[in-house]
Formats: C-alpha cells, structure tokens, sequence
C-alpha cells in the first residue's frame, strides 16, 4: 500500500526549517490531545497511540491509529482531524493520502502520522504488531 512505502521512505523533519526535528511531543501535546478529540467526536473506533520517541528506525515520535466502520465515516474522521489541527494548532499536514479509495487514510503531520482505516485494512497490515516495540495507550471512551 502507498501509506507504507511513505513512512518508510522519508525521515522526521520540521515543517517550517525543513531541517531535523529539534521538539519532541509528549503524549499530552496540544496536537496529540486534538488530534484524538476529532476522532472520537466523529465516533472513530478503537483508537491508539503509539510512542515511537525510543525507537531509532521510527519515521515519527508519535503514530494515532483508529478505524471507522465505512467510507464516509473514514472521511468525515480525516476531514475533522484536519480542520481541528489546523483550527487550535495552525498546522497543515505535510502530506496525506488515501482519500481516493478510503480504506486507509494517513495523515502526516511529520512528528506525529494518523492512520484512519477499515477494520479489515487495519487487520491486515498490522501495524501495531509491527511497532510492537512502542508504547500503546487506548484512547476510547
């Protein structure tokens, strides 16, 4: 899938000086914390977060991954998250993809990646098995 072959080709960068990332989030990081607030206010399921921070192969300090039981679900979560981030944040994604086909959106805010999927998409590419290494932390109500 696309999503993947992104995260693994790029390197964690600021968005305003393009160069390495100098801050690091926190779980309570105003980003973070709004982050899972749009989602759960468009009733995303089954919501982590990852803590990648230790680990020195991760694209990202943090990864929020959730899923949605459509399509429509999967794009008013992504649409939300990006109009609350940019709303009390000001930041933009620096890329996003999957709003074509809706099975897996990502959302890259460079220091922090949000994955909204399909239960069924989720099932399948496993990540949290593959950033088993991380720290998780359930964020449903």
């Amino acid at each position: 899938m696309e999503q993947r072959a992104l995260l693994t080709n790029r390197k964690k960068k600021s968005l305003h000086t393009g160069q390495a990332a100098i801050v690091r989030l926190t779980r309570n990081s105003k980003i973070i914390k709004t982050i899972i607030a749009a989602i759960q206010e468009k009733k995303g399921e089954n919501i982590i977060s990852l803590d990648l921070r230790k680990i020195n192969e991760a694209v990202a300090d943090f990864f929020i991954i959730c899923e949605a039981g459509n399509q429509p679900q999967i794009r008013a979560i992504s649409e939300n998250v990006e109009n609350k981030v940019k709303q009390k944040c000001s930041e933009n994604p620096y890329h996003h993809e999957g709003y074509r086909k809706l099975q897996w959106v990502l959302i890259d805010y460079v220091n922090v990646v949000v994955h909204i999927m399909v239960p069924e998409s989720r099932r399948f590419y496993k990540l949290e098995e593959m950033w088993s290494d991380a720290a998780g932390k359930e964020h449903d109500d």
